[in-house]
C-alpha cells in the first residue's frame, strides 16, 4: 500500500465504546460522540450500536450526522450561528445550544418553535488546564460560554426559553478536573439547575484511558441526577477513538548527523498536514514500529518534506538504524488527524483503511482532484 495511510482499527474502537456504555449502563446518562475530533462515518453504524448520537460544530457536521447516522440524538453548538443556514439546521437537529445571550435572543423561540431543545453554554470561569492555553475555554477574555454575571444580567430573568445548561471545559483530562469544575458550576448557576432538564458535561473527558477514574465521573454524574433532577449528557470525542488508529509512513532520506547530534529524517508524512496537532498541541506522538530504544545510530529527528521549517514530528531513538525505504507507525492517530488534514505545499491526502479483525478495507482514497477542487 502506498504511503502515507491511515488505518482505523474497528475494533479498537468498539473496546472503547464498550467502556463508555457501561458509564451509560450504570448510570442511565447519555453520551455522544464529538464529531470535531473524528468523523469516520463509516463506523458511524457501528457507534450508533452504544451510544446516544453526536454533536455538531455547525451546519456540515450536522447533515452528516444526519445522512450517516443510523439513529440517535444529534446535539449542535457554535459560538454563532449563520442566519442563511438556521432553518437546516432547525430540521435536522435534535437540541441546539447557544453561546450567548444575544444568539439565544436572535434564534431562541425559533429554535423551540421548530421543536428543539434549547440549551445555552455556561463559563464557569475555572481553569483546569494546565500548558494548553489554546485549549482552555476559561482562559480570561474567552469568547466562548456565558459567564455569570452576562447570565444573571440578560437572562435570569426570563428561563422559559431554556432546557438545559452546557459547559465544556476540559482538555484531555481526568475525572479530578471535572468535579473541579462541577462545583463552580454549582457554586454559579447552581440556583438556576431547578430550573432545567437536562445538563451536558461538554467533552475533554479521557474516558477510555488506563488511568482514567470512571467511579469519580459516575458520582459526577449521580450528583446532578439526584440533587437536581437533571438528565446528564456527555460529549466526549477522543475517548470513542483513543489509541484506535495507525499513520504508516515511509523513510525517504536520513540526512548525516547535525551540528547538534542529530539525524534529520524526511518521512513522506507531514505534521502539518497531517497531523496538526502535533504543532499545535504540542505533542510528540508515538510510534508504534520500529521498536524504540537505545540505537548507536543516535536520535532522529522526524519530519515532513513541506517547506515549512517547524514541519517537526518529533525526535527519536530507535532499537536499530533507520534507512530510506523503511516504515514507521505512529500510535493514537485516529483523533483530531483525518478531520484536521490539510494539502499545504500540495501533499496528497492520506488514504484511509479500516480494519476489522484480519480484514483491511479501503474506506476512503483520494488523489489529485481533491487537491486541486479544494482551491
Amino acid at each position: 500500500m502506498k504511503t502515507p495511510y491511515f488505518i482505523i482499527d474497528a475494533d479498537l474502537i468498539e473496546a472503547n465504546l464498550k467502556v463508555l456504555r457501561g458509564v451509560i449502563d450504570r448510570t442511565g446518562c447519555k453520551i455522544l460522540l464529538a464529531q470535531k475530533c473524528f468523523s469516520c462515518y463509516g463506523l458511524y453504524p457501528l457507534i450508533s450500536q452504544y451510544l446516544h448520537g453526536m454533536t455538531a460544530s455547525g451546519l456540515y457536521e450536522a447533515r452528516l450526522c444526519h445522512e450517516e447516522m443510523p439513529k440517535g440524538e444529534i446535539h449542535i453548538f457554535s459560538p454563532a450561528f449563520h442566519e442563511d443556514e438556521i432553518d437546516e439546521i432547525f430540521k435536522i437537529c435534535d437540541h441546539i445550544v447557544f453561546n450567548s445571550p444575544r444568539q439565544l435572543a436572535l434564534y431562541g423561540q425559533r429554535a423551540k418553535d421548530a421543536g428543539l431543545q434549547v440549551g445555552l453554554r455556561i463559563n464557569p470561569e475555572c481553569s483546569t488546564q494546565e500548558g494548553h492555553a489554546i485549549y482552555d475555554p476559561c482562559a480570561p477574555g474567552s469568547r466562548l460560554g456565558t459567564t455569570l454575571l452576562q447570565f444573571e444580567s440578560q437572562i435570569a430573568d426570563n428561563l422559559s426559553l431554556l432546557d438545559g445548561l452546557h459547559f465544556h471545559t476540559l482538555c484531555e483530562q481526568n475525572s479530578d478536573d471535572l468535579e473541579t469544575t462541577l462545583d463552580a458550576v454549582i457554586e454559579k448557576f447552581g440556583k438556576y439547575l431547578p430550573h432545567m432538564k437536562w445538563i451536558n458535561f461538554g467533552g475533554g473527558h479521557h474516558i477510555t484511558r488506563e488511568d482514567y477514574d470512571i467511579p469519580r465521573l459516575e458520582c459526577c454524574i449521580r450528583r446532578m441526577q439526584t440533587e437536581y433532577g437533571l438528565e446528564v449528557y456527555l460529549e466526549p470525542g477522543e475517548a470513542v477513538a483513543l489509541n484506535a488508529g495507525e499513520l504508516h509512513c515511509c523513510v525517504m532520506e536520513v540526512q548525516p548527523t547535525g551540528t547538534d547530534g542529530i539525524q534529520n529524517v524526511i518521512v513522506d508524512t507531514s505534521a502539518a498536514c497531517h497531523m496538526p496537532d502535533v504543532i499545535e498541541m504540542p505533542y510528540t506522538p508515538p510510534i508504534l514500529f520500529p521498536p524504540i530504544g537505545d540505537s548507536k545510530s543516535g536520535s532522529y529527528r522526524l519530519g515532513g518534506p513541506t517547506c515549512l521549517s517547524g514541519d517537526i514530528i518529533g525526535t527519536y531513538q530507535f532499537a536499530q538504524e533507520l534507512h530510506e525505504g523503511d516504515e514507521i507507525v505512529f500510535g493514537d492517530m485516529a483523533i483530531y488527524s483525518m478531520v484536521k488534514t490539510n494539502t499545504f505545499n500540495g501533499m496528497p491526502l492520506p488514504n484511509i483503511y479500516i480494519r476489522r479483525g484480519e480484514n483491511l478495507t479501503l474506506w476512503k482514497q483520494f488523489c489529485y482532484d481533491d487537491f486541486k477542487s479544494r482551491i
